[in-house]
């Protein structure tokens, strides 16, 4: 194992998906012998430091075709730290779920690359997941019409996970390797 980095993570999670993810990641930085920090960005008066740190990971879902506001701001403010580091991006939406959604799911990371002038050196989209217990009608009809553009889809207690975690961890190892 080479040396001992110092990682951060900066998140913003909606439903709790893209919060399963960043527990996942942070396990598997720490597995692998590295140290850890994790920044939600929705504590808008929280400071936050790139002291120390050796590569980043951002990790948001998208909503409505793009990833939240206080994460695309704060990623704005600090484009300079972030361009000085090695940085992987994890977008995590339901478009990611399906071949047919690529395009779509690379679209809403495009433009919030063009919205917050940042470019990471590695991007990644992940699947999602539905949690149709937590939706009124209207999200619930967003959800099986646009999202899942009528696809049937089988819940287990509200919940659908899409998320592909070999991938996830096969990616987060390339990261942390390179």
């Amino acid at each position: 194992m080479g040396c001992t980095m110092e990682l951060l993570i900066i998140y913003e999670t909606v439903e709790g998906q893209t919060r399963k993810v960043v527990d996942a990641v942070e396990a598997q930085i720490r597995a692998a012998g590295h140290g850890v920090r994790l920044f939600n960005t929705t504590d808008r008066l929280a400071p936050i430091s790139f002291e120390g740190i050796d590569k980043v990971i951002l990790a948001a879902p998208v909503h409505e075709r793009r990833h939240p506001q206080g994460f695309e701001v704060l990623v704005s403010a600090s484009r300079e730290d972030l361009q000085a580091l090695q940085t992987m991006i994890i977008s995590v939406s339901l478009k990611a779920a399906f071949p047919d959604g690529l395009e779509e799911a690379q679209e809403y990371l495009t433009e919030m690359e063009m919205r917050t002038r940042f470019e990471p050196n590695r991007e990644l989209l992940l699947a999602g997941a539905v949690r149709a217990s937590s939706y009124g009608y209207f999200e619930s009809q967003i959800v099986q019409n646009v999202l899942l553009d009528g696809r049937e889809v089988d819940l287990v207690d509200g919940v659908r996970e899409f998320t592909d975690w070999d991938r996830l961890r096969a990616e987060v190892s390339a990261f942390l390797d390179a």
